[in-house]
Parts: C-alpha cells; sequence; structure tokens
C-alpha cells in the first residue's frame, strides 16, 4: 500500500543513534519503519518516548546486521521476533514483522512475515498500527490518523476477538482513551469489555499494576475510572466500593489547582484517593497487585490515616503527624482529606481552600523535631537501666509532644527529673 500521511522530521528521527541503526538495518535493502507509539505520539506532537522499529528481517538477519555496524544488541525476544538495539544510553526495540499462530489470551506463538498489512492486523488499535520511513512518510492500513484525529480508541477488527488474543488489552483500551480518546467512546468496544471483563483475572498483578498505574496518571483518569465502573471493569481491579469523587479532586489538586514543589501527580496517591478500605483492604490489593514492600506500606497508611488532619484539627495534630510518619505521609494524608471533603462539598469557599493550602504547605515543609533526651541523661539522674528507664522517657516525650514540641532540652530535663523523683 502507498503512504497516506507526511510527518516533518522529528528529533528522535534525526538524533546520531536512530540513524546509526536505521542505516544498519536497511544496509541490505530492507523496509524497515518507526512502529506503534512513536509514530503516533508524533503526530499528536507529544514526547516520544520510547522508539520502536519494525523489518522484515528476521531476527538473526537483524542481529547480524547491528552487530556489523558495532551496535551491541541484546535478545530481548527472539521466540517473538525482538531484540533491542543500544548505542549509549538509546535503547531501540527491533521487531520482525509477524502473525499470530495461535494465542492463550496473553501470549501468542508467532511467524515471521514481510507483509506489512499483516503485522498490522495483529496490533491492537488502530492508531497503533501506524508506522512510517525514515523520510516521515505515515503508512494507515486501519485509518488510525482519522481515529487519532477525532480521539476515537478503536480496535483493529473485531474487538472481542483483540481482546481474547491477549486480556491485557482490555486494560489497554481504558488507558488509550484516559489518554487520547475523547467522548463517545467507541460502543463496540465498549460492550466487548464488558462481556470479557472477568478476563482480568488471568492477567499478572504486574501487568494489572502497570495499566492501573498508568490509568491514573492519565490527564483523564477519573472519567475513565467512571466508564470501568459502568462497564463492571473496575471491581476486577480495584474491589469495590470505590470514590472516584475523591480521585477525580485528587486529580484536579496535584495537576491543577496547586502550584507547590511538593505536589505532583502520583499513581498510589491517586490509588489511595479511589479507594474505600482499610489498612487490611489495601494489603489485599497490595498483594494482588505486586507492590513492593515500600508501596504496600505506604499503601496501608494511606488507606487507614493515623491522625485526623483538617484546618479544625489545626497545626498541633499535623506536627505530631509528620514527628511520627514524616512530610510526605502527613502531606499524602491532606490531600486525602481535602479531595474528601471537596467531593461531598465543593462549594465551601475561598477561605477554606487557603486554609487547606496553608495546612498543605506546613505539612511538606515543617521540619520534623527530634526528642532532646536519650537514655544517657536519665542515667545521669540515677535511674537504673531497664524498663522504668524506658518509660519515664517515654512519658517525658508525650509531655513534649502534647505542648506541640515547644519544649527545650532544658524543660525536658527538668520534666524527667520531677519525674524520676
Amino acid at each position: 500500500m502507498q503512504p497516506t500521511g507526511k510527518i516533518a522530521p522529528q528529533p528522535w528521527m534525526t538524533a546520531p543513534e536512530t540513524r546509526a541503526v536505521m542505516a544498519a538495518l536497511t544496509a541490505r535493502g530492507a523496509d524497515v519503519r518507526f512502529v506503534g507509539g512513536c509514530v503516533r505520539d508524533a503526530v499528536l506532537k507529544r514526547p516520544v518516548k520510547d522508539v520502536d522499529i519494525a523489518t522484515p528481517d528476521p531476527p538473526a538477519t537483524v542481529t547480524a546486521l547491528l552487530e556489523a555496524a558495532g551496535i551491541k544488541v541484546i535478545p530481548t525476544g527472539i521466540a517473538h521476533g525482538t531484540v533491542t538495539a543500544m548505542i549509549g544510553a538509546a535503547k531501540f526495540e527491533i521487531t520482525t514483522l509477524r502473525l499470530d499462530l495461535a494465542t492463550d489470551g496473553r501470549h501468542a506463538k508467532v511467524a515471521f512475515t514481510d507483509n506489512w498489512i499483516a503485522d498490522a492486523a495483529r496490533r491492537d488499535f488502530t492508531f497503533n498500527a501506524l508506522s512510517c520511513t525514515s523520510a516521515g512518510d505515515i503508512y494507515d492500513p486501519f485509518d488510525g490518523l482519522a481515529d487519532l484525529g477525532d480521539g476515537v480508541v478503536r480496535f483493529v477488527g473485531i474487538p472481542r476477538e483483540r481482546i481474547e488474543e491477549d486480556y491485557l488489552r482490555l486494560l489497554r483500551f481504558f488507558r488509550m482513551y484516559a489518554t487520547y480518546g475523547r467522548p463517545p467512546p467507541d460502543a463496540e468496544a465498549l460492550a466487548a469489555c464488558r462481556q470479557l471483563a472477568p478476563g482480568i483475572a488471568r492477567l499478572s498483578g504486574e501487568r494489572v499494576r502497570d495499566e492501573m498505574f498508568r490509568i491514573l496518571l492519565a490527564p483523564n483518569a477519573a472519567d475513565t475510572a467512571v466508564l470501568m465502573h459502568d462497564t463492571h471493569v473496575l471491581e476486577h481491579v480495584v474491589p469495590p466500593p470505590t470514590d472516584i469523587g475523591r480521585l477525580r479532586m485528587m486529580t484536579w489538586l496535584d495537576s491543577t489547582a496547586l502550584k507547590l514543589a511538593s505536589v505532583s501527580p502520583d499513581a498510589l496517591r491517586r490509588l489511595a484517593a479511589l479507594l474505600r478500605t482499610d489498612a487490611n483492604g489495601a494489603a489485599v490489593l497490595a498483594e494482588r497487585l505486586r507492590l513492593s514492600r515500600r508501596e504496600a506500606a505506604r499503601l496501608a497508611a494511606l488507606a487507614a490515616p493515623a491522625f485526623e488532619l483538617t484546618p479544625e484539627a489545626g497545626t498541633t495534630a499535623l506536627h505530631r503527624a509528620v514527628y511520627h510518619c514524616g512530610n510526605e505521609t502527613a502531606r499524602d494524608w491532606v490531600l486525602l482529606a481535602w479531595a474528601g471533603e471537596l467531593a461531598v462539598a465543593p462549594r465551601k469557599g475561598g477561605g477554606r481552600n487557603a486554609a487547606w493550602a496553608a495546612l498543605l504547605e506546613t505539612a511538606a515543609g515543617w521540619p520534623a523535631p527530634i526528642f532532646p533526651l536519650k537514655g544517657a541523661d536519665a542515667a545521669a539522674l540515677g535511674v537504673t537501666p531497664g524498663p522504668r528507664l524506658g518509660e519515664l522517657l517515654k512519658a517525658v516525650e508525650a509531655w513534649w509532644e502534647a505542648g506541640d514540641f515547644t519544649a527545650d532540652r532544658k524543660a525536658c530535663l527538668a520534666r524527667l527529673r520531677d519525674l524520676a523523683g
């Protein structure tokens, strides 16, 4: 087929590393093109993160061509026709054109081909089936350019068949819609997602987590969560009940309303905003999503705040939260509480928002104090090392904390002396 569009040369296309890889791959005259996301994002004038390349040559030939040009090759997925070329920090995923012989809902058995349309037909969405040459000529076998311009996320071929080939595509549909889509969503795609939603259980926790985090960080995260809820997809990722209203307010706060260096979109915090559960429920979800230990502990803390941080509670409660749990956790608790209030009472006025903003700045910037006494201070007063010494120090610390951490070392020593008798 003939090219149907064109893009101007992009920095990532003309970079020396890209030129070197393309020169090596085309040394024997092969028709080599950029494919997928880099073409899609270049059309939209969005930043391109990953450069993927397709070629009709089999992996052995690709490897030989690259190595002959002095380019490092990593066999990242030979069985599926993929190798990775490395030049310094630049990385290029190069895949041989292929078609599916058999699929099991996640993995495919493939055969290599030299047919570009056959390769495009196995891709998920029409605008991900785009390919383009080094000169910028775009090949568009399934009208992906029109869909991209209209904000339509449309499966290549029959949606149900595409999802049954790989159930991860179900979540990828919502991720693409959250990033590139405009209402109304494709009805046929939504129907297929609704019917096949239970198939999400077949996916690994890591895959579900990665897609869900990308959805949560997308510009239209809350609207997409509504779609996922209405199609009974969300319940297979995040256990009900959920709080989409709080998620909506969280995305507004962390991406639009607040201009603070300490606040930026955060997938785990947005997930906590969506959840309506306790620490145990958060732990179960963390296990399902295969979160790291640190992420799991953070999610549990966000799901069950140890302190109620509101303008009414004042700075004393906030200082205690920072002292016990750190600035980041206290900041997140303030954001979650603020988003929760906005979700049910969005019109409390500018003065209320100013109070929340002041609380947030304090949470992020107040330096946690260090308790000025140690065991040696009690021992110097004649207290015998043991349980009583620890109890006395804890009692002084509690007194110091109740006074909003204002007592200095001298005052704390006097309090210790009084308690020690």
